[in-house]
Parts: C-alpha cells; structure tokens; sequence
C-alpha cells in the first residue's frame, strides 16, 4: 500500500481481521524489536519463529527434554537470543540463527513470564515472576538465583524476602509482576497490596514505593513499560488499567534515586520510600469499563505509545479495546467466539497480534481507504456531479496558471548518501548488527516424495488404460464403459489409483433407480400415448439410462 494515498484523518489503529497464523497450538506471542519476526509458544514445549512478511515458518526451536506448554517468549535486544519460559519449571536460552539450546536453569515454581536484561546485546541475566513467590533475577550462565523483595515491610524490618504464599500480615500472594526499565538498571514490581516498588536488582534493595489508588485490593496482574520508558502500565485486581509516566531519566535512572533518597530526610523509612516514589512515578490515566466492569487480559502499548489496548477476560470473548493515550476509548474489536489468552501490538505498524484459546494467532490490520487526491495536486475527488466552469486561459498555450514557479532549490548542492539518519531504533548501539530475518530453510525431501507419488501414480493410470482388456473390448463392440458408479482401485504398494472422473449427484440418482426398477419393453398402448413424447437416451457422466415410458403417465 502506498503511505500517499492512505487518508492521514483515519485513526491509526486495526480494524478487522487479516489473516490468522495456525501450527499446533500456540500459548504467547512476542514481537523482535523491529516486528519482522514474530515468535510464539505451544503447547507442546516448541518456539515457532515466523516472518512475519511473508508469514511463514522461519525456525522452530524445540527441546527433547521440554513436552510441556511455554508460557512465555522474549526477545533479546537485539534479536538473536530468545528466552522461553515453560510449565516444567524451566528457562531456556536458545541462539535463534543455530536453533541451538545455549542454557537452561529450572527455578523452584513454574515461571509465568521472563525477561531477558534489556541493556545487552548478548544478556544472560534475566528476570522471572514464579507462581506463587518472590520475583527472582537468574544467571542462565551460571544457574544462580537471586530473589527480590514484593512488599516494604520485609525491607523495613530488616528481614530477608519471604518466599511462602502469603505475606507477613496475612494477605495471600498472587501471581507478582515484574519488569526491567529501558536500560535495565532498576525493576519494577507490583505487588498484592496494590503496591509498585522500585528495586535495585543488584543489591536487592527497595529505593521507593508508590502506593496506588485502589488500595490493598488493588492487586498489580500486570506492569511493563512503554517502548519508549516514558510510561508504565498496570493492571490490577480492581479491574482498572493505570498508566504512569516515568518522572525518572531514561539512562542512569538508579543513580537518580538514589539522589532523591540522599535528599530526602524522613525518620519512618516506608514514608520515605513514599516520598522518593511520588517523585518517580506520576499517575496519569485510568482506564476501564465502567458500565461491564470487566476484567482485562494482557494489557500494552502501541509501539509508538500512543495508544492503550487490552483484551476483555471474559469466557467466549475475543474483543480487544483500544484507548487513546488521553483515556477515551476509540474502537472496540470484536473476533469470534473465542476466549482470549495473550496480545501483541506490532512495533512499527498499526497491526495487533492476539492469541485464541484454540491456539489459533489472529492478525488484525488496518481497513485502509485509499485517498485518490494525492496522485496529483489539482485533483479533487467528486462526491457528485459538478458543474465544470472552463478557465479563460485553459486552452492557452502557456497558460498562466502553470508557469513554473522557483522552488528555491539550488540543484548545484550535493546530496549526501553516504551518512545514515537515526530512526525510531537509534537509540541502540549500532555497532551490533541486529537480526532482522532469517533464512528460509525448504524441505526438499517432502517435495520429491510428492514428485515420485505423482509420477508413480500417472504411469500406473497410463498403463491401466493400455493394458485394460475390458477397455479394448468395450472399443470394439462401440459401447461405453460405465467408469463412474464404481472406480476401480489397483493395490500399487499402498498407493490406491482411482479414476479422476467423479460422478455427479444426479447421475447417482439416476443409476439408482436403474437398479431398483428394471427396464421394461416399450409397448404399443405406451407408444401411442407418448406420440409427441419420444423416448430419449441420456448420458449422465457416461451412465447410459434408457428413459421409461412409463414415466411419462
């Protein structure tokens, strides 16, 4: 499609339906960082990784050791690791272009969701959410486990991070959320209490808290950041969608709160944390549905954060709602009668990825209207009939209106095309060379036993019709063969050769009622009754059926 002739009033979101991606069936979704490939999660333990250009498969990643369903998949930053999360307990590191297994550590609880560190190329560190504890940051390289603090007490007290399944005062644990920032120097974890705390992963040192406005029962489900690190979302228990915006330096944000705490003097180290929070995160937006007041499934950010989207988590629902940044709703999707189990928007385009329950992937795009006036600067697209008023200097030949005006150009300039001008991705260090695509891998050995089933099953057929005795006999007495009510079938080595004529639905019936109602003499009271009816032999894919008089009573 061409980006001129798209109307730029339309809103930039998805509005139907694509395409839909099916193989085995398929748990989580993610996105590599510039959205050319996609990778996905089954059931079955396999990363699948398609283009997502041409969609089709690109590799397939899959651990002997690994049956049991994937529960989520991460890029690193720049695409050629992928850490994948399974039921078993496991983490596993793969090389995407060798498809080989590089580590794999097993934690003590089933991780829900892991992430790689976000300010490496080639990281080893990452960051888990288990079941029913504590976050922890694991060392794939080494295996080692560090566990991280979900609630201030357990800071303030002095004691260490508590891994049971509920907290001190008595509040049950749910599944935490965690999430690096952009550069990866801090984590942000929501707790059950409706809590964000920001967390020094290397010392594992609590350095603020910002309390949010739905209380204890507020629990976080979700938080992640924006792709940009100026905003964070959560979603919590109370079925309210909150954004922030990030108060905190995108680079050297650990060293910031630190300074804030440097600054601050308070007695009661939880009012402090609350102090040093409120000049870290600033509540911005809330979103939800006051009418239904449904839950909300796998919240997240446009990628250039514009837009708010998040799926509803009712049972046989596959609607996805979409909000601007400013809180207004702006279009609500609905897909088939599928529940909803994980969601995805592209990078760069406006398209959003969602996973079904049946494990089915479905791609929404944009219903695009093409814009016709952009193909030249005079047209102008008619609604109606007009009335044409001709210019005095139309049919002139140097009309006034056309003379050339000065653009102000000087074509004597030299155009560079040699210096490389930063995108949205400049960001990273372009000295590592990202991968982007993949090279296709055909299955040639699929092909050729296709090609010699083909072949085989062409000579078989030549030589049935040159070698049929009944075939040489029906062409010498000049009768037909009736090939159609029941095609032969030759044992060729469990390979079955049928004829490729089929007989069609009215000829079956007709040969039917052949065999129920044997064929009678025409007789002379008959004839005479069917004088201007006369009887007629008709072919009905090579059947030959003698017409009854009969039927003609």
């Amino acid at each position: 499609m061409n980006a001129s002739i798209i109307d730029p009033l339309q809103g930039d979101f998805p509005e139907v339906i694509e395409e839909y991606l099916e193989h085995g069936i398929m748990k989580c979704i993610a996105f590599n960082r510039r959205g050319t490939l996609l990778a996905a999660g089954c059931s079955d333990g396999r990363c699948i990784i398609w283009d997502f250009e041409t969609r089709g498969i690109a590799k397939e990643l899959r651990d002997r050791d690994c049956a049991v369903s994937v529960t989520s998949v991460c890029w690193s930053k720049y695409g050629h690791r992928i850490l994948v999360s399974a039921a078993d307990k496991s983490l596993t590191l793969w090389d995407v272009v060798s498809g080989e297994k590089i580590a794999r550590a097993f934690l003590p609880q089933t991780p829900l969701h892991a992430r790689l560190h976000p300010g490496s190329s080639m990281p080893s560190l990452c960051l888990a959410c288990p079941l029913s504890s504590a976050p922890v940051i694991v060392d794939l390289s080494t295996g080692n486990t560090t566990g991280l603090p979900f609630t201030v007490p357990d800071i303030a007290n002095g004691s260490a991070p508590s891994q049971r399944n509920k907290f001190p005062d008595g509040t049950p644990l749910t599944p935490p959320a965690a999430c690096f920032n952009k550069y990866g120097d801090l984590v942000y974890v929501g707790n059950s209490k409706g809590e964000i705390l920001i967390i020094d992963h290397k010392s594992t040192q609590v350095l603020a808290m910002i309390p949010t406005s739905g209380g204890a029962g507020a629990a976080i489900k979700n938080i992640l950041f924006s792709r940009n690190g100026q905003y964070l979302l959560t979603n919590s228990n109370d079925r309210i969608i909150r954004v922030y915006v990030n108060l905190l330096p995108l680079k050297d944000g650990l060293r910031a709160v630190e300074d804030l705490n440097k600054t601050i003097e308070e007695q009661d180290p939880v009012e402090k944390m609350k102090t040093v929070g409120s000049k870290c995160l600033e509540l911005f937006r809330e979103f939800q549905d006051s009418i239904t007041r449904m839950h909300w499934k796998a919240p997240c950010f446009s990628g250039d954060g514009e837009w708010v989207i998040a799926g509803s988590a009712s049972k046989g629902e596959h609607k996805i709602y979409i909000w601007d940044r400013d809180g207004h709703l702006v279009k609500i999707l609905e897909g088939p009668k599928e529940a909803m189990i994980d969601l995805a928007w592209h990078p760069v385009h406006p398209i959003i990825v969602s996973v079904s329950i049946t494990g089915l992937v479905y791609i929404w795009a944009k219903d695009y209207t093409e814009n016709w006036s952009a193909f030249a600067p005079d047209f102008k697209e008619l609604e109606e009939n007009e009335e044409y008023v001709e210019r005095e200097d139309e049919f002139d030949l140097m009309p006034e209106t056309e003379k050339v005006k000065d653009s102000g150009v000087n074509e004597d300039d030299e155009i560079d095309i040699v210096t490389v001008e930063k995108d949205a991705f400049s960001e990273s260090d372009m000295s590592q060379e990202e991968l982007c695509f993949l090279p296709a891998t055909p299955c040639p050995d699929v092909l050729d036993q296709q090609d010699k089933r083909v072949g085989s099953s062409s000579k078989l057929m030549d030589q049935n019709r040159s070698e049929s005795p009944l075939s040489e006999e029906d062409g010498q007495n000049g009768h037909a063969t009736n090939n159609t009510s029941s095609p032969p079938e030759e044992d060729t080595g469990g390979i079955q050769v049928k004829r490729k004529r089929k007989p069609s639905e009215k000829g079956l019936e007709l040969q039917a009622e052949k065999v129920r109602k044997p064929l009678k003499p025409l007789k002379s009271s008959s004839r005479s009754k069917t004088k201007n009816k006369p009887v007629v032999d008709q072919d009905f894919d090579n059947g030959v059926y003698e017409d009854d008089a009969s039927d003609y009573n």
